[in-house]
């Protein structure tokens, strides 16, 4: 099933940030960098992050119930604002950290373990955010993009640390190992910053993208013979569902069966172009002088 695809690709993400964790501890403790240092709490975070991932997919595949009769699918955007703001947060210490050695710089030891290591894990998050990119693209998941937004930020830094440690050895310049920690954070800023906004328009309920919103409009318009007009077009997201809401105003000779079918015809073909979406149309009667009758 698709929800628990979605489940074992963010249990994935786990277990890689888990070891490269160790690997990057182990290297910055060998080598006493600043900037591996930094590597190492900035994947501390994304398997904080991989973890809320985990839970948020798993409880957001859950069907509605009693108390949640729209689903579980927010979840997901609670996820992507909580991701945003551990990077925040990682942000800020690795910049603590690096502003402490700017004015005390340490020489590097085991400076080719420390290159190694990075671009080892460089190597390992392209192809694990590689594959939750396509994992989420094909769930529609938020939690899954952010996790995938994660490692592919991992990827930039630690090849940044690991160039910047072949800087240092070959120029003998010590300082440029927390300037390149320093970037490396506000690198992951830009990233926290793009994640909570996400994910915040998603829990404000924005509304879909104006391509969706057109092909909504351009579905409903190819059936105009078979109503009056349409009316009151709401989107939003909720997860990976899309919810469609509108207004029809029918011909009142129309029988309810004849009304009926025409609104299983609209949504028959906005389920095929929308995965995940749920359609709810009202009807509202013509009546005499241009009355829509609206509510």
């Amino acid at each position: 099933m698709p929800m628990e695809r979605k489940v074992r690709f963010a249990l994935l993400s786990i277990v890689s940030n888990t070891a490269l964790i160790a690997l990057k501890i182990i290297a910055g403790i060998m080598s006493g960098s600043v900037s591996i240092i930094s590597e190492a709490i900035h994947s501390s975070m994304d398997l904080g992050a991989s973890i809320i991932a985990f839970f948020s997919v798993r409880e957001s595949s859950k069907p509605a119930d009693k108390e949640h009769p729209y689903g579980h699918g927010k979840m997901e955007n609670i996820s992507g604002v909580i991701e945003g703001a551990l990077i925040f947060i990682a942000a800020g210490m690795i910049i603590n950290e690096a502003f402490k050695k700017l004015f005390e710089p340490a020489p590097i030891e085991e400076a080719f373990v420390a290159v190694a290591v990075m671009f080892v894990a460089a190597l390992v998050n392209y192809f694990v955010s590689k594959t939750l990119y396509k994992v989420a693209r094909e769930e529609d998941s938020m939690a899954l993009e952010a996790d995938a937004l994660h490692l592919k930020t991992d990827v930039y830094t630690s090849l940044g640390v690991g160039v910047g440690i072949l800087l240092i050895k070959v120029t003998g310049i010590l300082i440029l190992d927390p300037i390149v920690a320093i970037l490396v954070a506000l690198l992951i800023i830009k990233e926290a910053w793009e994640l909570t906004g996400s994910g915040l328009n998603f829990l404000m309920d924005a509304r879909l993208s104006e391509k969706d919103e057109e092909e909504i409009k351009a579905i409903i318009e190819s059936h105009k013979d078979k109503f009056v007009d349409y009316h009151k077009l709401k989107t939003r997201k909720s997860g990976n569902k899309k919810h469609i809401d509108f207004h029809l105003t029918m011909n009142p000779d129309l029988t309810v069966k004849e009304t009926h079918d025409i609104i299983g015809l609209l949504k028959k073909e906005m389920g095929e172009k929308f995965v995940n979406c749920r359609v709810s149309i009202h009807i509202d009667p013509y009546r005499e002088g241009g009355d829509t009758g609206e509510d």
